[in-house]
């Protein structure tokens, strides 16, 4: 934490994260407090999708700068802009919220959610850009991986206690406020001059041959890098966090209807939650370095099934011993998972097509995800009448565990074939800088 990017690191990846949940999990608790249905909550969820689909704008944000604000250098300046905008968006919802009108709303989380997702573009795209080495990425995937969990945790457990209390519109107006966070953070960060001189050596994007290089360059560099294994990693990425993901609007209307209280929710995320997350966060980095990233990714598929599946015992006992229990276990395996899958997918990309190339990894990741979680509601509506409400979330939840199967069968089948993937490269081998 004495290293300057290493602090940087960290404020950006709570800035990363602060908007996830708000136009997410929480803003389906919200929803659900103001009595809107389930499949309908769903289907809100949707939203999520700028996410995945980030990719599409990423080679805008590799290779151009924002008009006043690219004097801070290109990634600061596209940094600053989504930040003002997540920022912007946050208020929106505050302001609007379900009452008025489920229209409203849902056009400010989702232009939230594009700032958002651009956002992670760009801070992805200096982490990796920033790093001097390869013993540096860990550090500074470590600090943003924590970074993102403390956000996660204040946007999924804090803002509950405080919506329970201040009412939904005051708590988002509160986290809006926080992406200040950020946004000094990008002010004090510095540019990254390595990646910079890779990117003006390329032709202009409004150049023809330029235009072509920014949108399939990054795609024929990836494919002509693992040839055959391409396929084979983005789908093994494509199912990792299916568990999570699909199950993801549900959590909080799950604990609405078993009856637990915001204040033991909030209280619980942030106590046993907060010290599993940084616990597997920090398990995570570890596991990397000592056991190799393949392995670990291997034991993260395990761990984050059983951390969904779990969450069916609480429709047996959802008292505050058990409750505790799963929180924290499914916070542990979920940061551990998420650590060990950010280095893997770092450590596949190139100089001079960082944002790209990570925003198609991260979009493959979360696409699968983001699109079936959408049917989440009406998956535990369609199966209340034969298991009743409480019965239906558990079969979902168990269910949703055992999709880690398949992301487990893949990673195993791509360390056979390629050992040589169990650990990822040095950074800049092979990317043509």
């Amino acid at each position: 934490m004495r290293r300057p990017k290493i602090a940087t690191m960290l404020a950006l990846g709570f800035s990363s994260g602060l908007p996830f949940m708000l136009v997410g999990n929480t803003f389906g608790f919200w929803l659900r407090d103001e009595g809107i249905g389930l499949t309908t909550i769903g289907f809100l969820s949707w939203v999520g999708l700028a996410y995945s689909l980030k990719v599409f704008w990423s080679p805008i944000i590799d290779r151009t700068d924002v008009p006043l604000l690219g004097r801070l250098g290109r990634r600061r300046g596209w940094m600053l802009l989504t930040q003002l905008t997540v920022a912007i968006g946050l208020l929106g919802m505050a302001v609007t919220g379900p009452k008025g009108g489920l229209t409203a709303v849902a056009v400010m989380s989702l232009i939230t959610a594009f700032a958002a997702a651009s956002q992670d573009v760009v801070i992805d795209a200096w982490r990796i850009e920033i790093a001097d080495n390869d013993g540096e990425i860990g550090l500074l995937t470590s600090a943003s991986a924590l970074g993102y969990r403390i956000a996660l945790l204040i946007t999924d457990a804090l803002i509950i206690s405080l919506a329970g209390h201040l009412g939904w519109p005051i708590s988002y107006t509160l986290m809006a406020i926080l992406m200040v966070v950020g946004i000094g953070a990008t002010l004090f960060a510095a540019e990254p001059e390595r990646a910079d001189t890779v990117l003006e050596a390329k032709a202009p994007l409004w150049t023809a041959r330029g235009f072509g290089d920014a949108i399939v360059g990054p795609f024929i560099a990836f494919f002509s890098k693992y040839k055959a294994l391409a396929a084979l990693i983005l789908a093994a990425v494509a199912f990792y966090r299916l568990p999570d993901f699909i199950m993801g609007p549900m959590y909080n209307p799950y604990y609405h209807d078993l009856g637990i209280s915001k204040d033991m929710v909030g209280g619980m995320r942030s106590t046993v939650g907060l010290i599993a997350a940084v616990v597997g966060t920090a398990f995570g980095g570890v596991s990397s370095v000592r056991f190799g990233v393949m392995p670990s990714l291997i034991a993260g598929a395990v761990l984050q099934g059983l951390g969904t599946a779990a969450f069916a015992l609480l429709a047996i006992d959802h008292g505050p011993l058990t409750f505790g229990a799963v929180m924290a276990f499914d916070n542990l395996a979920q940061g551990y998972a998420g650590v060990v899958l950010i280095a893997y997918m770092s450590s596949l990309t190139s100089l001079g097509y960082t944002a790209t190339q990570y925003a198609l990894l991260s979009s493959t990741y979360a696409l699968p995800g983001k699109f079936f979680k959408g049917f989440s509601g009406a998956a535990v509506e369609g199966l209340q009448p034969t298991h009743g409400l409480i019965g239906a979330y558990s079969f979902a939840f168990i269910g949703a565990g055992l999709i880690a199967l398949p992301s487990l069968v893949l990673f195993l089948l791509l360390k056979r074939l390629s050992p040589a993937t169990s650990d990822p490269p040095r950074h800049g081998e092979g990317d043509g800088a």
